[in-house]
């Protein structure tokens, strides 16, 4: 069975040139041509193309089109690489939206703090190395007002307590969620004077809602991969 680009296209709204760059680009295995030069597709190109539309909500555009070229190129294993760090960023985010709800179920009314132990303490490396972010981006938080850790009196580095922490994982969820600074500085004013989720129910669930529709995505994805990869 032959198909013609427009065929492809119509399928999936797509027009006839961007089933041509997907091609060009080795999202799909090279067409065929007829003996006066057009692309001539067979199924196996409608499923590629199908496997790479499913795979790009789960895992964006970019690393879509790299899955489906180690695919096409047969280094399975790359494409099952890149699989994995989805996987994995996607169970990351699921953590770091878990500790920033357990972080707001903490916070008590009028923005007060519960007594830290000492030895709960953290300072800036270890605390960028665990949400995979630069000292620096937390610098630049502290200069936005997010969260203003105090220096040891001994060594003037920066101390930051569990609920500084607290803090910092609320604004690196809400940065995820494409908050802009100013605004996550007022959204942390407001929480912790409602002392607690409040403000932030309805965007937390937002956020689950999105993870969830992420982690389905993947499930359609590998599917659809998987088809492509066994059909003739």
């Amino acid at each position: 069975m032959r198909l013609r680009p427009i065929d492809l296209a119509r399928e999936h709204g797509l027009s006839t040139q961007a089933v041509r760059n997907y091609e060009e680009a080795g999202i799909l295995p090279p067409a065929g041509r007829s003996p006066s030069g057009y692309r001539l597709y067979a199924p196996r190109h409608a499923a590629a193309l199908g496997a790479f539309l499913a795979l790009a909500p789960a895992h964006g555009h970019a690393t879509a089109g790299a899955i489906m070229r180690a695919v096409n190129g047969g280094e399975v294993e790359e494409a099952l690489r890149l699989i994995d760090g989805s996987h994995a960023q996607l169970a990351d985010d699921r953590r770091t939206l878990e500790e920033v709800e357990e972080a707001l179920r903490g916070l008590t009314p009028g923005g007060e703090r519960p007594p830290e132990p000492v030895e709960g303490v953290t300072f800036i490396g270890p605390l960028a190395r665990r949400l995979g972010i630069r000292p620096a981006t937390l610098r630049t938080w502290e200069r936005a007002g997010l969260v203003v850790p105090r220096r040891d009196p001994r060594t003037g580095y920066r101390v930051y307590t569990p609920a500084d922490v607290r803090d910092v994982l609320l604004a690196h969820q809400l940065r995820r969620g494409g908050y802009g600074l100013e605004r996550i500085a007022r959204v942390l004013e407001r929480v912790r004077a409602a002392g607690g989720a409040g403000p932030l129910g309805a965007t937390l669930r937002e956020w689950r809602d999105r993870l969830t529709a992420r982690g389905l995505a993947m499930l359609a994805g590998a599917a659809a991969l998987d088809s492509y990869r066994r059909s003739p």
